[in-house]
């Protein structure tokens, strides 16, 4: 096997024997061989588009295919399907799809008067009658294997464009699980995959792919902010109790706000307590999520802290979406999957029936009593910040709030990532922070107290609200005339997996320059692509909290002495 599409890839370059997430040689061969299926469907559903298959009155356009698309695709990001019996059945699942997609697109060239083309590659793919034939054509599409037909700079291109996709996909599917899809980002999506099959592509058309990513990306996240805020309403600050509550309880980790309320709605009656856990924190800033009083709290940290927190908690868990880590004897009989999230031996929830681990909980020895008052303050999505933009520009234009840091992204286990806690410790009293996704769990419990009147810190909500931080920059530079890298903002990101990667592209996307990326810089980036990005970004990895944050403050422009003069 080889992998690095995270950031611990084993020793910065790539795992090779088994994953440092825990993924082994099988299951790599097996997402491989999943993501090559899917390839080979979006070459006949972006075809098929090309020919006008998305026009509803053409009738063949196929929303299964769509659908299932993302769903493989999500199952293919970091630490979210382990299962081999299911990736084998996805497998078994894309080669049917496959066929689907080329009736769609032999019948939208039949009806658009042309022969259909004979594709080959990826879209001629047969699966194998065994398992052991499956693993080995996975073997066959490995990044080495690829890397044997293209130079490594062009491989190392094609699997940027392959990470940002399957961030995008994420995203795609926890809008799904909304009810809220959009045909014209399925057919991105189909593009971009396609074009992943062409042989022999330049860098420049690799790059300018990439972006198009960005781009893609920025319109999936607004989907995804519309159906979250439309579903359960615009997020405001809202206070989250720490500590515990006396009885029965379940912990719900992973971001599916979707699989939450629908747990709350069936444990309203049970008298069971429910507790978020990682990136399902900000869930407790939406007011339809709120309504149920035994939303008791948060507990625990971010994703990598999962073993110590799922061990110490006397209930039942539910893991949504991405980031589940191998269970531990401990707590594997009351832990539970749901969604894309497959782990082998570990209980997978159908759809939202809840019932199982309902009856887990009750079984449970709960908590004994209640313990802790400690809170904190999550719930400044883009409406909430915006709310306050009057008073957030006159801070700005006045002098009184000299800069804003967006301090954002992924946990993980590395010492090194201890640099954001220090860089949000040093952050000058006259400056706020905005932050999102798991990453604040470095810094989110500190008091940071407050600046002209405002929150000093803000937490705008999880790695899926990216958009909020978007949204906020977009509108600075409007109420203060100037462009995204001329504004009082330094933005300084901690990456992990393939979601980070798709929020950097479609930061590019929209000319940001001067981010500062880390612990490290992604393995799959060669010097020339790295190179590049320095020259026209200046994308940079971070250094010390101490000079980054001089080189920052430094470089500001002087928002209160340009409009007094």
């Amino acid at each position: 096997m080889f992998c690095y599409q995270c950031e611990q890839t084993s020793k910065g370059v790539g795992c090779q024997t088994q994953g440092v997430c825990g993924k082994d040689e099988t299951t790599a061969a097996l997402h491989d061989l999943l993501t090559h299926a899917v390839k080979g469907i979006s070459v006949y559903a972006h075809h098929a588009r090309l020919l006008g298959a998305a026009d509803p009155r053409l009738r063949v356009c196929d929303p299964e295919v769509d659908a299932f698309v993302i769903e493989a695709l999500f199952a293919t990001l970091t630490n979210v399907n382990f299962d081999n019996d299911r990736l084998v059945a996805l497998i078994y699942e894309a080669a049917a799809m496959q066929a689907a997609a080329r009736c769609v697109y032999e019948r939208a060239a039949g009806e658009s008067g042309i022969a259909a083309v004979e594709f080959g590659g990826a879209a001629v793919w047969i699966a194998a009658d065994t398992v052991e034939g499956l693993i080995e054509q996975g073997r066959s599409v490995t990044l080495p294997a690829r890397i044997l037909s293209e130079s490594k700079e062009i491989a190392n291109l094609q699997e940027l464009v392959l990470y940002g996709i399957r961030g995008v996909a994420a995203y795609a599917a926890q809008a799904l699980a909304l009810g809220a899809g959009d045909v014209e980002s399925f057919g991105k999506i189909h593009e971009a995959l396609c074009f992943l099959t062409h042989e022999h592509p330049s860098a420049a058309e690799l790059l300018a792919m990439a972006l198009s990513v960005g781009e893609l990306n920025y319109r999936v996240m607004e989907v995804l902010d519309k159906a979250h805020t439309g579903t359960f309403g615009n997020p405001r600050p809202t206070q989250v109790r720490l500590g515990a509550r006396k009885g029965k309880a379940i912990l719900v980790s992973g971001h599916d706000l979707h699989d939450l309320y629908a747990l709350l709605w069936q444990t309203r009656e049970t008298g069971i307590q429910v507790y978020t856990h990682g990136e399902m924190l900000p869930a407790h800033g939406y007011p339809k999520l709120r309504e149920f009083a035994h939303l008791a709290g948060n507990y625990g940290g971010a994703w990598m802290d999962q073993a110590a927190d799922f061990e110490a908690f006397p209930g039942a868990i539910l893991m949504t979406s991405n980031c589940m880590q191998q269970p531990k004897v401990s707590y594997a009989g009351r832990i539970f999957t749901s969604s894309a999230v497959n782990w082998p031996g570990v209980r997978h929830v159908k759809g939202t029936e809840f019932g199982p681990v309902i009856e887990a909980a009750l079984a449970a020895e709960g908590f004994a009593e209640a313990g802790g008052h400690e809170e904190i303050t999550v719930g400044f999505g883009h409406h909430a910040v915006l709310s306050m933009a009057d008073k957030l520009v006159e801070a700005v234009k006045s002098g009184r709030l000299r800069h804003l840091f967006l301090i954002a992204g992924c946990d993980g286990a590395r010492s090194e990532r201890n640099y954001y806690t220090e860089l949000a410790k040093a952050v000058p009293e006259d400056c706020a922070i905005l932050t999102l996704a798991c990453g604040k769990y470095r810094f989110n419990k500190l008091a940071f107290g407050e600046v002209a009147g405002l929150p000093r810190l803000m937490d705008m909500g999880q790695c899926n609200d990216a958009y909020s931080a978007v949204q906020v920059t977009l509108a600075l530079t409007k109420a203060l005339e100037c462009g995204v890298n001329e504004l009082p903002l330094s933005m300084v990101l901690s990456w992990y997996e393939q979601k980070a990667i798709a929020v950097v592209l479609t930061l590019l996307w929209m000319g940001v320059k001067n981010l500062r990326i880390g612990p490290t810089l992604p393995a799959f980036l060669s010097p020339g692509v790295l190179a590049l990005l320095r020259e026209n970004y200046n994308l940079m990895a971070i250094t010390t909290p101490e000079r980054d944050l001089a080189a920052v403050l430094r470089g500001r422009r002087e928002f209160g002495a340009s409009v007094t003069a």
